[in-house]
């Protein structure tokens, strides 16, 4: 009986889902508009509700619940194809793996799995989330491809699985709420949102995709890097370059050097494709190359972490807004040439629908191209991996500037009349036949066997920092990374290993992205012209981040085995287990950062906490910096949690230490401003995570004053304080208004305002004057300026007339990249952190101390000890930093300023650098505090 009825469940199921799916509701039946209506914008609630019915109405559509977002919601993706493929998606996501991957496959079955695939293509929209052609455009395509019936939409999902995924939830509820807000549809506008559109960062979402601190990036990696490995990924952006439509691919160069020829020449074919098509639907005004500002060299955004995954990562730029606007009238962009082969002529008229519409065109170029060329793409991202590991297996040598300028150098060290006789008239070398290098320059350099790239990398488990190493190792493992490790001790090249050290090999498919985040990015100089400025790099120039988080590791040149075992792909590591030894009380490393949670936790206990000042003789765990905690019953139960979930280890020893002072909590405010610091966001983010209590305050609440009785420390990130003279500009050039309170809604008028100088910074100065800490980062190290300490900017030079000016960039210009400096690692400060280390460097402040600063009690915490400290990036002229100061301490009547110029806490990446705040944020009983502080 109960089989019958089961089969009569079915068969009128069956009857209501076919009969449903004749009537797929069109969004004007959803939404109430059509999509690209003026003035009309849907929310997420109303976006995610339209999903389910195209799902539940469909048979081309299944919804997938891909994880939840920083604020909780559920964040979707469509998977969308013909409904012959839908049944077998398990069979098709297997072979992508396969083909991705390339392990263990020969070309013929490379060949024969192609011949069988489906093309997977990522199409995404909403990541920024003002940005808001994006997410409608992915409304539309949906709708179209589940209703459409034409011979080219019926060709695309035979051959093609579409993962239409909503990159921002959170981002879009907040801007078309905020959008629809008013009543009066011409006062209706995206601009000055009250709060960032992700809740921590912002528009920094698209620069989280190698390290995936945030959830929405977990999920979306997930489905990337382990799940689907799509050969083809479309990310929708707005805005374009003024006087075109859009800006997409091909890109400008640099590309990074890692990457497989492939991966360039297979962006130029779909670039190809896409402009084609607007061509041939006379849709003008697309730019590409020098035409915008967008390159293949950065890695850490939506797009282009998975190009060093073997996938054609497409970016465009679109125009567009639901307020009509127009194309202003740029004369250099009316001028047909190779970047803009079919200009936009100017027009004041420019509607949203005609956005979407050239959205939905581009979606259909890269959806037609991988129908057409369905095998091609799959082979081709197989062949991208199969290369990618034959390099890593054999001797190799990577292609890059220095090394280029090392062939030339050393020619002309050994000729030294051996200048271009080029005089101009043949720029493109056509009359010259063959260089006069001889070959050994080259074989000097790219023969050089301790020039190879490594074979790979080995974390050792005995570094002092492994719970950090440990997250290095999770963030390559959330990118799809094979990671091995150690079942037992191990020696390579004459080094012993303890077991549970970790393994990372480079033969394997997705060599670009591991030799990117162990090798150091060489960025060409890239100027305007010959003496001319710089281009400022699409983001960062150097991000290497096991530099960043501090990570110890060997490169091995060789090729190496051991006793190791292959993780499964996407198992998340967690630190070994700790055991606590029975004493009178124990022992925290302070190079540990879980360190931190540790001391949290215990003090919001009640347990007493105290640090070192000084050293033990003879005990090599007992140094300054290190965290004494005497062994109750409190302070057993938590430090063998910490133990046992963050691998913390401690020290057992018989008595507290001579020289250790007592530790509380600080009454810590974090500063942040209408609409959301992205850099305070990050700090908010990290705070949390290491459980650091905080209040976050605005310039109102600076401004009220009377600030001492209500906080002992204050955290201002970069572009906070402004200069002494004149607002600060963001990077393009102008400093942003506030709305008029009477624009915005009541419950954010408290956070309106700017710091300044006549209010502000007198209510600061008062506070450290009576005993505050005040914690400066990036730009906000103007403090030190406002408040006439005795330092000055070291990267200046006197014009004719005897006045200093900031050094030209056509002098010094080192955009995003990571340098060295050396710490004094006796200062409480950079209690911690090793005598020389990284630091995330973005044209940050550097400082010169007076004569009188030492005699005022200024302290270098940081400094630039040679004139070469470069470490992954781009620096040029980075002479100018020698000796140059890049954090300082300074006391301010009874409180202390920090003023660290590198940006410490950078998008939460440089766990490396976390010390230099940490230890700023304790405070100490009253006597005490006074001793270390004359004490240095």
């Amino acid at each position: 009986m109960r089989n019958k009825l089961l089969v009569t469940l079915t068969a009128v199921g069956l009857f209501c889902t076919t009969a449903v799916a004749q009537n797929i509701p069109s969004p004007k039946e959803h939404f109430g508009f059509n999509i690209g209506d003026d003035y009309q914008l849907a929310n997420y609630t109303q976006t995610a509700a339209y999903f389910k019915k195209l799902a539940a109405t469909s048979n081309r559509v299944q919804l997938v619940d891909i994880g939840k977002t920083e604020e909780g919601r559920d964040q979707y993706m469509l998977i969308i194809s013909s409904p012959e493929n839908l049944k077998l998606l398990e069979k098709y996501k297997k072979i992508s793996q396969q083909l991705a991957r390339a392990e263990g496959i020969s070309t013929e079955q490379a060949r024969a799995l192609a011949a069988e695939g489906k093309a997977v293509v990522w199409i995404d929209g909403g990541l920024h989330a003002t940005e808001v052609v994006g997410t409608h455009q992915l409304i539309e395509t949906a709708w179209e491809l589940s209703s459409r019936k034409d011979p080219e939409t019926l060709r695309i999902l035979d051959n093609v699985i579409i993962l239409m995924t909503h990159a921002n939830p959170d981002g879009q509820e907040l801007v078309s709420n905020w959008y629809m807000r008013n009543a009066d549809t011409l006062k209706r506008s995206v601009d000055q949102l009250p709060v960032l559109y992700q809740k921590y960062i912002g528009h920094d979402n698209n620069r989280d995709f190698y390290i995936m601190n945030m959830k929405e990036s977990v999920n979306m990696g997930r489905q990337l890097f382990l799940e689907w490995m799509p050969q083809i990924m479309y990310n929708h952006h707005q805005r374009g370059p003024e006087g075109s439509v859009l800006a997409g691919p091909p890109y400008r160069d640099p590309f990074n050097y890692f990457f497989d020829p492939l991966m360039i020449t297979g962006i130029d074919a779909l670039g190809a494709a896409m402009y084609n098509r607007l061509n041939a639907e006379d849709k003008p005004g697309y730019t590409r190359l020098n035409g915008s500002s967008f390159s293949t060299w950065y890695n850490g955004g939506l797009r282009t972490t998975t190009q060093y995954h073997n996938m054609i990562g497409l970016l465009t730029e679109i125009i567009g807004n639901p307020t009509p606007e127009k194309i202003p009238v740029v004369p250099q962009r009316l001028i047909p040439n190779g970047a803009t082969p079919n200009p936009v002529t100017p027009q004041n008229d420019w509607r949203f629908k005609r956005s979407i519409d050239y959205s939905v065109s581009l979606n259909y170029a890269v959806l037609d191209y991988a129908a057409r060329q369905r095998d091609e793409v799959l082979f081709n991202i197989y062949k991208m991996g199969k290369n990618a590991i034959e390099k890593g297996s054999q001797d190799s040598w990577t292609l890059s500037p220095k090394r280029s300028e090392a062939i030339t150098a050393a020619f002309k060290k050994d000729n030294v009349d051996s200048t271009d006789k080029n005089d101009g008239s043949d720029p493109y070398g056509w009359m010259r036949r063959g260089s006069n290098i001889p070959m050994k320059y080259y074989d000097a350099v790219f023969k050089d066997p301790a020039g190879r790239d490594p074979r790979g990398y080995i974390l050792s488990a005995d570094q002092a920092d492994f719970p950090t190493a440990v997250k290095f190792i999770n963030a390559l493992i959330k990118a799809g990374i094979q990671v091995q490790k150690a079942d037992a001790p191990f020696t390579v090249a004459g080094k012993q290993y303890p077991a549970g050290s970790y393994i990372v090999k480079t033969n394997q498919a997705f060599r670009p992205h591991v030799l990117d985040m162990f090798e150091p990015q060489d960025h060409p100089n890239d100027f305007q012209y010959p003496g001319g400025p710089p281009i400022r790099p699409y983001d960062a120039a150097g991000w290497t981040l096991a530099f960043q988080m501090g990570v110890q590791f060997d490169r091995i040149l060789d090729s190496f085995d051991g006793p190791f075992t292959k993780l499964p792909y996407g198992a998340l590591q967690t630190p070994p287990k700790a055991a606590l030894a029975t004493a009178g009380g124990y022992l925290l490393s302070a190079r540990e950062n879980n360190a931190f949670i540790a001391v949290n936790d215990l003090m919001k206990a009640g347990v007493k906490v105290y640090r070192l000042t000084k050293g033990v003789a003879g005990n090599d765990k007992a140094v300054p910096g290190n965290f004494y905690v005497p062994a109750d019953g409190k302070a057993k139960e938590i430090l063998q949690q910490s133990a046992a979930t963050l691998g913390l280890k401690t020290t057992g020893i018989s008595k507290r230490p001579a020289g250790t002072v007592s530790m509380a909590p600080m009454r810590i405010a974090l500063w942040d401003t209408y609409g959301g610091s992205m850099p305070s966001g990050w700090m908010r983010w990290i705070m949390e995570q290491y459980h650091f209590p905080f209040e976050v305050i605005y310039p109102q609440d600076i401004d009220t004053g009377n600030l001492r009785s209500k906080y002992d420390a204050i955290i201002f990130a970069t572009r906070a304080i402004p200069p002494v003279s004149g607002a600060e500009p963001n990077r393009y050039g102008y400093a942003p208004k506030d709305p008029l309170p009477a624009d915005i809604p009541e419950q954010y008028r408290h956070s309106l305002g700017k710091i300044t100088k006549e209010k502000s910074i007198p209510q600061i100065k008062t506070f450290l004057e009576e005993g505050g800490t005040v914690i400066t980062i990036g730009s906000s190290t103007n403090l030190a300026y406002h408040l006439g300490l005795p330092v000055h900017n070291a990267l200046v030079e006197k014009d004719n007339a005897g006045k200093e000016k900031p050094l030209p960039g056509t002098k010094y210009f080192v955009p995003g990249s990571i340098l060295q400096v050396s710490f004094d690692s006796t200062h409480p400060a950079a209690w911690g952190l090793p005598a020389v280390g990284d630091v995330n460097f973005d044209n940050s402040p550097v400082f010169r101390l007076d004569p009188d600063a030492t005699g005022k009690g200024i302290k270098p915490i940081a400094w630039f000890s040679t004139d070469k400290p470069l470490h992954s990036g781009w620096a040029w002229g980075q002479a100018y930093l020698k000796d140059g100061v890049a954090a300082f301490s300074a006391p301010v009547g009874a409180g202390m300023l920090y003023a660290f110029g590198p940006e410490i806490t950078f998008r939460a990446q440089s766990l490396g650098t976390f010390k230099l705040l940490f230890n700023d944020l304790y405070g100490m009983d009253a006597k005490e505090a006074k001793l270390v502080r004359k004490k240095g």
